[in-house]
């Protein structure tokens, strides 16, 4: 089958395309902006790319076109797909019916934590022998791919492994389809992290989340798993309206079959299972939000064979994910993190976790407001609190609808708002002293400013 693909250069679009290309289909694709280094990933699987959506590329005849949900209406190839009546499907429809059709899918859904977790679980059944089949949101460093098709377990050479483990996103599919794209993916066992209000652009509010996430639950058979985060309200409120699975809940509520306790300054912790420990977790990851996305990738990985003696060996060895509070380098005893923190929970815990980590060191917080929900000002006014723990704060304020400097008045003392990044990062090194830790948070590349940060320093430092 030949399959074209509108809006490729996306994550989740583009690990469909690896995934189509490995299940031996013909692949090519297009997007508005072409580029490095989804793109090189792409073309390095032998898959052609085009730059624009121009109705010509109705001429490569493909069987048919999958949709990603950046397209809308409008777009000029959609607009001739739809006069032509040519065969047109969702990404999240073409990957439930071509590769997660008769597997054991195993499916991480929350507002936070969504690829981490499902990176954990991925990596505890690769550990295990499992040979599990991703697709993922982000690149795991154990494996340095962000999607594979299930490979052959050690347990038995003969067969290819039935598990596969999908960070379920709760954006809405496509154009055509408005339910979240986690209600396609049928999993056997459900991850449910937390849920509070996000994605502003196509949600009214919290219950609307959590309606989908509802039609999520439904989905989820008898003989599965819902693992679920015991100390959200909101997914308490899920459960309420209906529940036809058995749960096992993590956290600190008194209900909680997964929980941790002891955790010591080098981010280790003992796992604790229905009360008794069962082993210590001694990890590079430090918070008390990994602290709970380790549990629920246990529990999720029992459900699927894995003892907790296991999971716990894997976990030792997990290398997180690439822009988790990733170290981009270190110049003059200065460290520059880059991290995905985009929402003011994400930002709230990133910063603790760091705070946790380095003590008493200063933390230079530099922030990008672009995910929509932040663009449109939704959350701005968690802002202030969500910071609290940085001792110096750099916004980037630049193609906002509100004011960011308004926004973080509360800390006025302490954080600058800047529309130019060049500007920012030379008040940024301007500041910067040994030993200061400089977190730099976004959802996008933002302009490149790591490495701006890395070589103004390096110059800094030459002078």
């Amino acid at each position: 089958m030949h399959i074209h693909i509108l809006g490729i250069c996306g994550t989740f679009m583009g690990g469909i395309a690896v995934l189509a290309k490995a299940e031996g289909h013909k692949v090519t694709g297009c997007d508005a902006n072409v580029y490095p280094p989804m793109s090189t990933q792409l073309e390095a699987q032998g898959i052609r790319l085009i730059e624009g959506f121009d109705p010509s590329q109705t001429s490569l005849n493909p069987d048919i076109y999958v949709i990603g949900n950046v397209v809308s209406r409008g777009n000029p190839l959609m607009e001739d797909i739809l006069n032509r009546g040519l065969p047109y499907i969702s990404g999240p429809q073409w990957l439930a019916e071509n590769v997660l059709q008769g597997r054991w899918v195993l499916a991480v859904a929350g507002t936070h934590g969504k690829t981490t977790t499902s990176s954990m679980l991925a990596w505890v059944l690769e550990y295990a022998g499992l040979a599990p089949g991703f697709l993922i949101g982000g690149v795991p460093q154990n494996f340095g791919i962000s999607a594979r098709l299930p490979g052959t377990p050690k347990q038995d050479a003969n067969s290819q492994s039935p598990f596969f483990v999908i960070e379920a996103d709760e954006y809405d599919t496509a154009f055509f389809d408005k339910r979240s794209k986690f209600v396609h993916y049928r999993p056997r066992t459900a991850v449910l992290n937390n849920l509070e209000f996000d994605h502003a652009d196509i949600f009214s509010d919290l219950a609307a989340i959590e309606t989908q996430f509802h039609h999520l639950v439904r989905t989820v058979p008898q003989q599965g798993l819902i693992v679920v985060n015991g100390n959200e309200l909101s997914l308490n409120r899920v459960l309420d309206k209906g529940c036809w699975t058995p749960t096992e809940k993590f956290g600190t509520s008194n209900d909680s079959v997964w929980s941790s306790a002891n955790e010591a300054d080098d981010g280790s912790f003992e796992v604790l299972m229905n009360s008794k420990n069962v082993g210590r977790l001694t990890w590079k990851l430090f918070g008390q939000h990994n602290r709970l996305n380790a549990l629920a990738s246990m529990a999720a990985a029992r459900h699927a064979g894995v003892t907790v003696e296991i999971a716990i060996e894997a976990l030792n060895q997990f290398e997180n994910v690439k822009r988790r509070m990733e170290v981009c380098g270190e110049v003059n005893g200065i460290t520059v993190y880059d991290d995905f923190a985009h929402h003011p929970t994400a930002i709230t815990t990133t910063v603790a976790g760091l705070r946790g980590k380095v003590g008493k060191a200063r933390i230079l917080a530099v922030l990008e407001p672009r995910s929509n929900t932040m663009k449109l000002g939704v959350m701005k006014n968690a802002l202030p609190e969500s910071l609290k723990e940085a001792d110096l704060v750099f916004c980037y304020g630049a193609n906002l609808g509100w004011d960011a400097a308004e926004a973080l008045a509360p800390i006025k003392a302490k954080a600058t708002v800047y529309d130019d990044i060049d500007a920012m990062v030379l008040a940024i090194v301007g500041e910067a002293k040994a030993s200061d830790q400089v977190l730099v948070m976004s959802n996008g590349g933002f302009g490149g400013v790591h490495q701006k940060l890395l070589d103004a320093l390096a110059t800094t430092q030459q002078l």
